[in-house]
């Protein structure tokens, strides 16, 4: 996979770079900030490009350059890195798009099989979300669920929060020790209860189930 970089830390830069060579990646490019990685990128094609949050031109300036690059390259997929799970940067990385996007902790990319894995989904089209904030969203004390999110059943918050990783059918079965006919049930229920009709597309579905829960989350603080 050819992949570009831009991270504004040195130490962590390096690192990053170590660990995408030894998994048999190409990387076209490494930047330390925003602009350069658009520059490089204008001549430089690249399938995955990843992205810190926190960098230079702007305080979020991994988001702004990610709207530029999706906008110039739309097939291009963008992995955010950043030390902080935070919902309100999700819901950014959300309207930017719900296709070949992702939003890992620095902490949890530090091996090889991990970043491969997560680049290997992103290349596929998959969105994938940090398990930490995935988890924090559907496991919010019971009274502080708002809306129709709160009409869902433990085991339907289950399956949620493991649709909110990006993760599959089959892989939700796997986590949840259950068939992937059960899983189906579950989502069709978890559609149902969030009035997602059966005329939008499978993948958008499961998105907008997600952003659901991200907004009662959001409307619950």
């Amino acid at each position: 996979m050819r992949v570009a970089l831009a991270e504004d830390g040195a130490l962590f830069r390096e690192g990053l770079l170590m660990l995408l060579q030894a998994a048999g990646h190409e990387v076209v490019g490494c930047t330390a900030d925003g602009d350069a990685l658009v520059e490089l990128l204008a001549s430089q094609p690249a399938d995955v490009a990843i992205l810190d949050i926190r960098m230079p031109p702007e305080p979020d300036g991994g988001l702004v350059t990610a709207e530029r690059l999706r906008a110039a390259h739309p097939d291009m997929g963008l992995l955010f890195l950043s030390h902080y799970a935070e919902s309100h940067y999700l819901m950014r990385i959300l309207q930017i798009g719900t296709d070949s996007i992702g939003y890992r902790l620095k902490e949890k990319v530090g091996s090889v099989d991990v970043l491969t894995d997560t680049l290997d989904r992103i290349g596929s089209g998959e969105i994938v979300i940090e398990p930490v904030l995935a988890k924090r969203l559907v496991e919010r004390p019971r009274g502080d669920k708002k809306g129709v999110v709160a009409t869902l059943s433990e085991r339907e918050l289950d399956v949620l929060r493991l649709m909110a990783e990006g993760r599959s059918n089959n892989g939700i079965a796997a986590q949840l020790f259950v068939t992937p006919k059960a899983v189906e049930k579950h989502i069709a229920n978890i559609f149902g209860k969030l009035n997602l009709h059966a005329d939008t597309a499978e993948h958008h579905r499961r998105v907008l189930a997600v952003l659901t829960y991200l907004r009662s989350q959001r409307d619950g603080d």
